[in-house]
């Protein structure tokens, strides 16, 4: 069962970089950044959004244009993505108005379209557990029931973040085969 409440975004983006060369929140791709292009299309889709910011965040925050998002910063950014996915999790837990569910999103995946967070979001209940599927195989975005915001935060490790909590129940497969490209930028691309 759906509900009508908001559904969050939450955009990943406090990582150094460290195989791209630099906090990928800074890269430019196709005349803006990789943050702004993930906030604008989760903006598109959800309310609140939520950006977690770690490298150079003073810079990412100064540099990109992140109007109608909310920063957060992760200040225990190098210890891996979990502890991001903590920091935004624990972000909405306090978030004025209700909220059932997030959508999380990478801020290295610029193919990610409004299309498909409008189709996982539509699974959107406190109780969902749902992810996207692009020819079978899993991707962005997850969405996470606020049933399960604990549950993640408690068992989100290093670089894996929802990954064993997801693994352990029952999920929704959401196809979005054509609706998105699901390539993340982990090295720059060759001259």
């Amino acid at each position: 069962m759906t509900s009508d409440a908001p559904v969050a975004g939450l955009v990943l983006a406090a990582g150094g970089g460290r195989r791209y060369g630099m906090p990928k929140a800074l890269v430019e791709f196709e005349g803006s950044l990789l943050v702004e292009r993930a906030v604008r299309t989760a903006a598109a889709v959800c309310d609140p959004v939520l950006v977690v910011l770690g490298a150079q965040a003073v810079d990412v925050w100064r540099t990109a244009d992140l109007t109608g998002a909310t920063v957060l910063a992760n200040a225990d950014w190098e210890t891996g993505m979990a502890s991001s996915l903590r920091t935004g999790l624990n972000g909405l837990r306090g978030w004025p108005g209700r909220v059932d569910a997030v959508l999380v999103q990478l801020v290295d995946v610029p193919g990610m379209t409004p299309a498909a967070l409008a189709r996982v979001a539509a699974h959107a209940a406190p109780d969902a557990l749902a992810v996207a599927t692009y020819d079978g195989v899993r991707g962005h975005p997850v969405l996470l029931g606020r049933e399960h915001w604990a549950g993640v935060a408690a068992t989100a490790t290093g670089d894996e973040g929802a990954r064993a909590y997801l693994a352990a129940r029952e999920v929704t497969e959401v196809d979005c085969t054509g609706l998105a490209d699901p390539t993340d930028l982990d090295v720059p691309p060759a001259p």
